[in-house]
């Protein structure tokens, strides 16, 4: 089986890099926009004041756009995919107060959203145009951004943007993914002799390797405390493998081979989601891994259109109204030749039911297409990025 997923995954990396640079460069690139009355940024630090549709704010377009008491449109957009929400729990002087940290795409600025006071603050002025995605500490302190350069945008770079001081440090270059959590980062480098995985602490230092294995083109994330979620870069035309990876480093496999296979992990490891195509249709299970039993699904997406509450009790996902059913799934969703207009579902894993949270398009008039889903730890606000224009919002729960 390995030599099968080893041959198959070398041609998928080949075409995966050119559809990254296609992403990073084509699919929502921005254009070059000033504030309204002309002039340059504010400095870092200067906030802006809340208002409707038409206030300038910090990034150059609309202050952030209330669509409903608990719909929030934060920036016109585009956006890095990823970014970090925290709460700050209500006092006896203070209510609870929610912070989102983004990128802005254009500039590679970062900004910073307080959901109580709905204004922006622009706290970094580092500019590091061109990211694409950025995987943040969960306080919002620091982000690993990654981003394409080179003459023909094949060299895939890696670097810590701190949120708070101009400090900042790359990783090697081209690695095929990166995981962060509170306390290190897992960085994984792929080539066509297979992949190592390594973790080190946030600042980069201490990296020891963690496993190696003869696959190639893998992804790799945090499967709870000393235990890592590895599975093959999907593809429907490749029965792809998910495998939980211990500390020794030993492999065991927790899903597949399905078509088309995403895994996500909850954060404390209790259970890994799993995507999949099946007959060309989006299928979506509960793993669970004390005992590897598994649970069909009533709502079908793919699991990178997901995010885990932190208590590991229930999942958010975008959900597609009416997928095409002549689209070939995941492919052709990562590659952008088609885009959904999905519904936000809340999966229970303790009741095993799926309940509705948001109906996107009957409040908006609008399509979402989410990605980069985020929430914060007491799970009371929901933040994704709309990937039909890189916008950002939010949604109380």
């Amino acid at each position: 089986m390995q030599r099968r997923l080893v041959i198959g995954t070398i041609a998928i990396v080949v075409i995966g890099l050119c559809v990254w640079a296609y992403f990073a460069f084509f699919m929502g690139g921005s254009t070059v926009t000033t504030i309204p009355g002309g002039g340059a940024l504010p400095t870092a630090g200067q906030t802006t004041s809340p208002g409707g549709t038409g206030t300038p704010n910090l990034s150059g377009g609309s202050a952030v756009t209330v669509i409903s008491p608990r719909l929030i449109k934060i920036s016109v957009g585009p956006v890095a995919f990823g970014e970090a929400v925290a709460t700050k729990p209500a006092t006896a002087s203070s209510s609870a107060e929610t912070t989102v940290t983004y990128i802005e795409r254009q500039s590679g600025n970062i900004f910073s959203y307080n959901s109580g006071t709905k204004t922006i603050t622009r706290i970094s002025n580092k500019t590091v145009p061109g990211i694409q995605s950025a995987s943040w500490l969960p306080n919002g302190s620091l982000a690993f951004v990654r981003y394409l350069s080179g003459a023909d945008f094949s060299t895939i770079n890696t670097y810590a943007l701190s949120a708070s001081s101009t400090s900042g440090f790359f990783l090697p270059q081209n690695l095929a993914d990166i995981s962060v959590s509170a306390t290190g980062i897992l960085t994984l480098s792929s080539g066509v002799n297979g992949s190592s995985a390594s973790v080190a602490r946030i600042d980069g230092t201490r990296s020891s390797e963690v496993f190696t294995t003869p696959l190639s083109s893998l992804r790799a994330s945090f499967a709870g405390k000393g235990t890592y979620l590895v599975f093959t870069k999907p593809s429907a035309d490749l029965a792809g493998d998910a495998f939980l990876v211990d500390s020794a480093g030993r492999f065991s496999r927790i899903a597949g081979p399905q078509n088309g296979l995403v895994a996500l992990a909850s954060p404390l490891g209790k259970w890994i989601l799993v995507s999949y195509t099946l007959g060309g249709a989006m299928q979506m299970q509960l793993v669970n891994v004390a005992n590897g039993s598994s649970l069909q699904l009533p709502v079908a997406t793919i699991a990178d259109k997901c995010v885990w509450a932190s208590n590991d009790a229930a999942i958010y996902c975008g959900v597609p109204v009416n997928p095409s059913p002549d689209a070939v799934y995941p492919d052709d969703w990562y590659q952008g030749a088609v885009h959904f207009s999905d519904r936000i579902w809340k999966i229970d894993t303790a009741g095993r039911y799926a309940q509705l949270v948001l109906d996107f398009n009957k409040e908006t008039d609008g399509d979402l297409d989410a990605a980069a889903l985020a929430i914060d730890p007491l799970s009371t606000m929901l933040v994704f990025v709309n990937k039909n224009d890189a916008s950002l919002w939010s949604y109380s729960l």
